[in-house]
């Protein structure tokens, strides 16, 4: 089983004293709308932990599966990938200083 996945990667810090306004932020007003991407199979949240010494800061990763390309392409052009975009923006001014990049990656099961 192939499955295509889009990562969103946060890259930055976390204003100081907005860890849980940021992460509640992103449940109640973000993760609805991710839900709502046409075609995923699966959403999912890490809000970042821990971390090697020296490595890169990742408040939040943000995975959206879909069963093919196709289904990745219909959700990128969504009326609720629009407004995620715009909420967002919003929650990214308030609480966070970095970067956001995304990912699409291909995953190979391997069930042994």
């Amino acid at each position: 089983v192939r499955m295509i996945t889009r990562f969103a990667l946060f890259e930055g810090q976390l204003k100081p004293g907005t860890t849980e306004a940021f992460r509640a932020a992103v449940t109640a007003q973000l993760v609805p709308l991710w839900r709502q991407f046409p075609g995923n199979t699966d959403v999912r949240v890490s809000f970042g932990c821990e971390r090697d010494e020296g490595a890169p800061e990742f408040p939040l990763m943000l995975a959206i599966s879909y069963p093919d390309r196709a289904a990745l392409d219909q959700a990128l052009t969504s009326p609720f990938r629009a407004q995620s975009r715009d909420v967002t923006a919003q929650i990214v001014a308030q609480y966070f200083e970095g970067r956001i990049h995304h990912h699409v990656t291909e995953a190979q099961e391997y069930k042994g």
